[in-house]
């Protein structure tokens, strides 16, 4: 979810829909919107 040391997992895969229900991404708080 984050950079550096913090980065590179994998917190969701799937659907649009199932992204943007996961609280930790980031990606979810601008796809959230959208949908």
């Amino acid at each position: 979810p984050e950079g550096g040391s913090g980065g590179g997992e994998i917190l969701v895969s799937g659907t649009p829909e199932t992204v943007a229900e996961c609280e930790a991404s980031h990606t979810a708080r601008f796809l959230k919107p959208m949908l």
